[in-house]
């Protein structure tokens, strides 16, 4: 490959990075908004619970509480849902920080209510172990340090000043029995809560980290189909040299009076120029593949008219091999021929004659906006391991060096354009392959048949 080909290969490099760097900050964005989430969730708990205790210690046992004060951090409390509730809306990502913030907001809140109730001696207070329990899930290290910094200065503060908490006419005892009592409350909804919320953000993070791996493992296979197409690429240009030479003997040949006056050598260089031919259409495909071909605009043609010249192709190399093919896809349905989805098809196509010499099928429908095309053939179908692993490289049990890469090519093709691939084994035997395509990224709008 020349210097100027590697430059131009390794350009395209950081655009894939890039997109690949794109997709990963998508990931963390979903992973972020759902805790925020999970914390608005759980300060509507907090409210709720709050309200009730307010209204027991007021209404049951009579207990004189600052109510203004408090309702004014309910209030603040409801506020900061709705806040929360509308930067999701907005937001494409919550970071740090804003966590950060928000479980500092719940921290101060928390303690106002039990300022104004008691201070450290209410039950209440081992609900400071959630914040920081939480914290320790969702944050970064040093916003967890800071975080159980300012929450131990909280504490220790109502140690030394509260309002006191007064509950007429129960004696000593019976106050060791409620605070007991209440503790256990507090036990049991910390328990509750932390099962619940840590287990919901843990599989956020679970979900996340799967999605990064799936990402990571994608990355990995289009800097293989990268590197590949270097490979391709530079053995196309160093080929046409030597094909352009063949070319050359092959026609001069021709003029010579010894091979002109027999016509069986005449037939033979006929044939021999034609596989000339023949191979430079397959590097010039490789070329375009590889996008280095230039000044051809792309053509825009009917399905049927798309796979017609597919099936073309393929029929002049297997003359011998019977095709079934069924089209019902409206001729009047146009799209952009594509070079790489035509050669995916061609090669899922050169699958099945492999497998199947005798026979291959091809079906052509629309689905739910999506252009489905099946492949079938009679041969002796996939294996377990082989069908397990469709889509990824060197997934191949004829134990051929490097083989296996048909079907992962073809799934990374089809995957750019939106569309999936699968494989199956067909209760009547043989092996099936579908190839589904999203019809909207194979159409230009306004495009018109080219004729």
């Amino acid at each position: 490959m020349s210097p100027r080909s590697r430059l131009e290969a390794g350009a395209r490099l950081p655009g894939l990075i890039a997109r690949l760097g794109f997709k990963r900050a998508s990931a963390d964005e979903d992973t972020s908004r759902d805790n925020l989430l999970q914390l608005v969730q759980l300060r509507w708990i907090a409210v709720a619970g709050q309200v009730i205790t307010i209204a027991v210690a007021t209404l049951v046992f009579r207990v004189t509480l600052p109510l203004p004060a408090m309702g004014a951090v309910l209030a603040a409390l409801v506020g900061m849902n709705a806040a929360s509730l509308v930067r999701l809306r907005s937001a494409r990502r919550i970071d740090n920080g804003e966590l950060f913030l928000a479980l500092i907001l719940d921290m101060a809140a928390l303690t106002v209510q039990l300022y104004c109730s008691g201070g450290a001696a209410n039950p209440f207070i081992s609900l400071y172990l959630l914040q920081i329990i939480l914290g320790a899930v969702l944050l970064e290290p040093w916003s967890v340090w800071a975080l159980v910094t300012l929450t131990a200065v909280c504490f220790a503060t109502l140690t030394l000043t509260s309002l006191p908490l007064v509950i007429p006419g129960l004696t000593s005892a019976e106050l060791l029995n409620l605070h007991a009592e209440a503790a256990f409350i507090c036990f049991l909804l910390d328990s509750g809560l932390l099962v619940v919320f840590v287990e919901r953000i843990s599989r956020n993070l679970r979900l996340r980290d799967v999605g990064l791996a799936n990402l990571k493992q994608q990355a990995a296979e289009e800097d293989h189909i990268v590197r590949m197409g270097l490979l391709a690429s530079g053995a196309a240009h160093e080929l046409g040299t030597p094909l352009a030479t063949l070319s050359v003997i092959l026609n001069d040949w021709r003029r010579m009076p010894q091979f002109a006056a027999d016509p069986q050598l005449s037939e033979e260089i006929a044939d021999m120029e034609g596989e000339v031919r023949r191979c430079k259409t397959i590097l010039s495909g490789i070329l375009l593949s590889a996008g280095e071909t230039r000044g051809e605009a792309p053509m825009v043609v009917s399905v049927e008219a798309f796979l017609a010249d597919v099936l073309e192709d393929w029929r002049g190399l297997h003359p011998c091999t019977g095709l079934d093919y069924l089209s019902a896809v409206d001729d009047e349905i146009l799209i952009v021929s594509d070079a790489a989805l035509r050669q995916a098809v061609f090669n899922v196509l050169e699958n099945a004659a492999e497998a199947s010499p005798a026979w291959v099928g091809l079906s052509a429908h629309l689905e739910a906006g999506m252009i489905v095309l099946q492949i079938r053939d009679r041969g002796a179908g996939f294996e377990a391991q082989v069908l397990a692993n469709i889509g990824k490289p060197y997934n191949s049990t004829r134990g051929r060096e490097g083989g296996g890469l048909g079907l992962f090519l073809v799934t990374n093709v089809v995957r750019k354009l939106g569309g999936s691939v699968s494989a199956v084994n067909p209760p009547g035997g043989g092996a099936a392959v579908t190839l589904a395509l999203p019809l909207a990224a194979l159409q230009i709008k306004g495009a018109q048949r080219d004729e």
